[in-house]
């Protein structure tokens, strides 16, 4: 039996390949902007911390000054209300992706101690989200962001 997918191999493209996997954060649309440069910062570390293989290799300038490595694979930014993303975080826990997320709540907070509290004293369904995050394959994270639109 032959089946036909979406997503294809990692095939290069101008020199860089692109993968069958895909980044996402989604933001709730009622944030203020350094609200939302900031969860979108917090949501992409976790990412680098536990997916290693994203990171990319140092950068150099012609000076020789070296600088920090960044992901090495595009993250595609959306903006959703509330409701939005309570559905997305489910749609990503029934598809076994595990997501990053981020309570109102952690805006309150002072560190990353305080943080994890914070989410562990509400019910997984009850997350006041502001932002998510999930990295999986293209057709799976395409179906968990349905109803978010492209970050103007």
């Amino acid at each position: 039996m032959r089946r036909t997918y979406k997503t294809q191999a990692a095939v290069p493209c101008d020199g860089v390949f692109v993968t069958s996997t895909k980044i996402a954060v989604v933001l709730r649309t009622d944030l203020q902007t350094w609200q939302r440069l900031n969860v979108c910062s917090f949501l992409v570390s976790g990412l680098a911390a536990t997916e290693p293989t994203l990171v990319g290799k140092p950068y150099q300038d012609a000076d020789g000054t070296g600088y920090l490595p960044m992901l090495g694979h595009p993250v595609l930014v959306f903006e959703a209300e509330k409701e939005v993303l309570t559905s997305a975080r489910t749609r990503a826990l029934e598809r076994g992706l595990r997501p990053a997320v981020f309570t109102s709540e952690l805006f309150a907070t002072g560190n990353d101690e305080a943080n994890r509290a914070a989410v562990r004293a509400v019910r997984g369904n009850d997350l006041d989200l502001v932002g998510l995050l999930v990295f999986g394959p293209r057709n799976s994270v395409d179906k968990v962001v349905r109803g978010a639109r492209l970050h103007p």
